[in-house]
Order: C-alpha cells, then sequence, then structure tokens
C-alpha cells in the first residue's frame, strides 16, 4: 500500500537527482534507473510519477525555472529604481542556486532538447519571453532602445551559461561582466 503524501516528496528527489545525474553526465544521456537510483526508490516508480525521462527532465527545468523565477521575484521586490531592477534580474541569473554546474548543464540540454521537443520548446519560448519582458519593463526608462537591449543581455546571459559549463572558474567572474556590459550599454555614446 503506498505512503499517504509521499508523492510530492519523491517527485521533489527525482527532480533533484534528474538535475545531479545531467550535471554529472554533462547530458541527457542518463537512465531513468540512475536518476531513481540516486533518488533512493525504483525507476518503476519513477516511471509511475512521471511517464518516462524527457518528463522527468522537463519537470527538472520547471523546477529551475521556478526556483529562478522565485530568486529574480524576491531580488525585485529591494529594487527602487530601473537600473536596480535590470540589476536584480542579472544578480538572480548568476545567484548561487540558479548557477550551480549541475543547473548550468541542464540548462544546456533543455536548449539541445527544445529542438526536438515541442514542450520543451513551448517552455523554453515561455522563460525567454518573460525574461525579455522583464527587462525591457526595466530598461525602458533607461535607453531609447529597450527592446534590443533586453534581447542583448539575455543573449549574454546565456552566452555567459555556456562558458560557465566549458570553464568552472567563468561562474565567479560572470555577474561581474554582466553588469559590466549593462553599464557599456547605456552608457551615452562618445561624439566624433
Amino acid at each position: 500500500m503506498p505512503k499517504i503524501g509521499m508523492e510530492p516528496v519523491r517527485r521533489a528527489a527525482l527532480v533533484a537527482a534528474t538535475i545531479e545525474e545531467i550535471g554529472d553526465a554533462g547530458s541527457l544521456d542518463v537512465t531513468v534507473g540512475a536518476i531513481a537510483t540516486r533518488a533512493g526508490m525504483s525507476s518503476a516508480l519513477a516511471h509511475h510519477y512521471f511517464g518516462g525521462k524527457e518528463q522527468i527532465f522537463l519537470a527538472a527545468m520547471r523546477h529551475i525555472l521556478k526556483t529562478f523565477g522565485s530568486e529574480a521575484a524576491m531580488r525585485l521586490k529591494g529594487a527602487e529604481t530601473p537600473l536596480a531592477r535590470v540589476e536584480a534580474i542579472l544578480a538572480a541569473s548568476f545567484s548561487a542556486e540558479n548557477f550551480k554546474p549541475a543547473t548550468i548543464s541542464a540548462w544546456l540540454n533543455f536548449y539541445v532538447l527544445a529542438r526536438s521537443s515541442n514542450e520543451a520548446h513551448r517552455l523554453l519560448m515561455i522563460y525567454q519571453k518573460r525574461l525579455q519582458s522583464n527587462l525591457r519593463h526595466a530598461l525602458r526608462p533607461l535607453t531609447e532602445r529597450p527592446d534590443e537591449t533586453a534581447a542583448q543581455l539575455a543573449a549574454l546571459i546565456d552566452g555567459l551559461y555556456i562558458r560557465a559549463a566549458l570553464d568552472p572558474a567563468q561562474t565567479e567572474r560572470s555577474e561581474r561582466i554582466a553588469v559590466a556590459t549593462l553599464t557599456a550599454l547605456l552608457s551615452p555614446e562618445p561624439r566624433p
């Protein structure tokens, strides 16, 4: 007989194990069995809760996105100026929780999966539109080109994730690079 109330606990354990397994492998080339073993349960139970590896991975990405959203919302509450709002979004992107090696690996594999999975693609588009919308809203009072600047910052975030995946020493510098780039993008261009 199943234990009442264990489903949320087991689902959370499987999500955490998925992120760690992908982080260790550096790819989606992990098995449901390995994920389940790391979570301390059978692969049958993992299949029961999620149905398959792609569904477990998508649940892991939803968790990562929710964690990012919560971090961004918390940081935005204390941001009193438009510039502080942009900096809060950048800080959330590179916070310790959102910039762990396993999380970075999951993000990179999420981009790859989005090329072949409609559900992953839809989830990625939601994230990208929300990020750019938040950046654009904060940038409107700061620049005449909020759309372009938001797109540049979003691309920079992705690029810094790739660099951090290839060289973990980059993680410490990523937020500083993003803030320096923001400053450069907002600086008036010198006149000849």
